[in-house]
């Protein structure tokens, strides 16, 4: 998978998760590889970016707001959401946002 998501023309939607973990990581990694596995199964799923230094920032590109709505309440993601309440984060942040124009080389 590339680094920089290959979105649509837009627009589109960004799903922007900002995170800051705990010291406990016992099986972050696995499921957060899970995650963007299941994550492009999904209908609507566009692609992902994610980057992590002190603080995490993961952006999910989504065409529309109902795909969003439906990987929310995707069983699986559920119970990593839950994980990520209860032992991987310290605190988290999750935005949505239309992308009304994008352009790069």
């Amino acid at each position: 998978m590339s680094l920089i998501a290959n979105t649509p023309k837009p627009p589109y939607y960004a799903v922007i998760f900002t995170s800051h973990r705990t010291d406990d990581g016992n099986g972050y990694n696995q499921m957060a590889d899970r995650m963007v596995e299941l994550a492009s199964k999904q209908p609507g799923f566009l692609g992902i970016e994610s980057a992590r230094e002190e603080v995490g920032i993961t952006v999910s590109y989504w065409s529309d707001l109902e795909s969003i709505k439906q990987w929310k309440a995707n069983a699986e993601h559920l119970v990593a959401q839950r994980l990520g309440h209860d032992k991987w984060y310290s605190s988290f942040k999750t935005r949505i946002s239309k992308v009304e124009r994008d352009y790069g080389i």
